[in-house]
């Protein structure tokens, strides 16, 4: 139990860290704080599995609908990129379910070999 709340309160400090020191793109309208606001609560699930969280599933929904140009696309690519870089024991393969989990395909698959740039 208290692994749980070391590791729930490292999560808090590395996304914190990532919101302040993330620069934001001017051309998009999806900005990183955004995509690091509403994907928080996908990390547990992101980590350790079992039952994504409605508010996941919420965040992920809202980021699908912000997404209206390819550059809003390539910036939420790459805050995604940097932000689960952060995330010790984070399962790419996991994550990149969680669009159709949530009943939101994501038209693209972030890995840390994903050249966000080419999306569109």
């Amino acid at each position: 139990m208290a692994r749980s709340a070391v590791c729930g309160a490292a999560f808090i400090v590395v996304l914190l860290c990532l919101l302040m020191t993330t620069p934001y793109v001017i051309n998009a309208t999806v900005t990183c704080g955004q995509v690091v606001t509403l994907l928080t609560p996908c990390i547990p699930f992101g980590v350790f599995g079992g039952t994504v969280p409605p508010e996941c599933c919420a965040g992920i929904n809202g980021l699908h609908d912000a997404q209206n140009t390819a550059e809003d696309r390539r910036t939420a690519c790459s805050c995604i990129q940097q932000g689960a870089a952060l995330i010790p024991g984070i399962d790419y393969d996991r994550i990149n379910t969680l669009g159709d989990r949530c009943g939101s395909p994501c038209p693209y698959k972030v890995y840390p070999s994903t050249n966000c740039s080419e999306v569109s």
